[in-house]
């Protein structure tokens, strides 16, 4: 049986601040976004949040970029391009893995694909242009 979590301002706060940007903020960035209005918020609370809304399913964890866990408030699939410059993670719409690839590498190596993500990597629109500009 699943506990209940009590509602929480806090709780509510730091969902409210991944789901509301599509930065893919990390958990010291949502701490200095709240503590403001938040001030006895300590970053314990805020992994602790963001480590029990990864694990009900309702963010994900976009990887670690710069040696920081980034986080997507949106669940839906879809891909995501990360900067080696600047570390930014942007949002790719749209599918770019074939229909039926799960079932196919699950049948070739005898094993059960559960999830899979696709994830591109090199330098963003911001950086290619001041790389431009030099």
């Amino acid at each position: 049986m699943k506990k209940k979590q009590n509602y929480s301002r806090k709780r509510e706060a730091i969902l409210n601040a991944i789901c509301s940007t599509t930065s893919h903020p990390t958990a010291e960035w949502v701490y200095q976004k709240l503590k403001p209005e938040y001030p006895d918020l300590s970053l314990g609370t805020v992994y602790r949040n963001i480590s029990q809304f990864k694990n009900d399913g309702t963010i994900m964890s976009v990887g670690t970029v710069n040696g920081q866990e980034r986080f997507d408030g949106n669940t839906k699939p879809h891909t995501h391009f990360v900067c080696s410059c600047c570390g930014s993670v942007l949002d790719i719409p749209g599918k770019y893995i074939e229909d039926g690839v799960s079932e196919k590498v699950s049948g070739k190596y005898n094993i059960r694909v559960e999830t899979y993500e696709v994830m591109f990597h090199g330098i963003c629109s911001k950086c290619l242009q001041r790389q431009e500009s030099l």
